[in-house]
């Protein structure tokens, strides 16, 4: 079974989100919303597929337990089959599979205390329509 299949995104703390958003956007040319900004990629198949960039404020509490200035968000096939294998393995699930808009998400640490998120991205019509539960 594959595991991760790609960085989904990059997290960071900074001092003024805002502020640095309209930095990026001035002298690199991103297009930020509220969130930060997506990288449209292709993979080999053609398929579309994104890498989200978020800048949040320093007081940000999402990136906890982990007390590091980033997290790292991993692409993954099938969410709910990688998390009752990683339970298996011994690591430690931080909340339970939650499903939004963009797909299904959920947070562990690795063996140092970093959190990261783990996202089944809806990347076709199909899952978008059904909600993504197709696995």
């Amino acid at each position: 079974m594959k595991r991760v299949t790609g960085i989904g995104g990059i997290f960071f703390k900074c001092k003024d989100p805002q502020q640095l958003k309209d930095w990026y956007e001035e002298h690199l040319g991103f297009n930020t919303d509220e969130y930060g900004t997506n990288f449209e990629w292709r993979q080999m198949d053609e398929q579309k597929g994104f890498t989200q960039w978020s800048p949040f404020p320093d007081s940000t509490q999402y990136f906890a337990p982990s007390n590091k200035e980033f997290m790292i968000n991993y692409r993954v096939d099938n969410l709910r089959e990688l998390v009752e294998i990683l339970r298996l393995e011994g690591v430690t699930i931080l909340d339970e599979i939650e499903e939004l808009e963009f797909g299904k998400f959920v947070h562990i640490l690795d063996l140092e205390g970093n959190k990261i998120e783990l996202w089944e991205p809806y990347d076709n019509e199909y899952d978008k329509i059904v909600g993504g539960r197709t696995s």
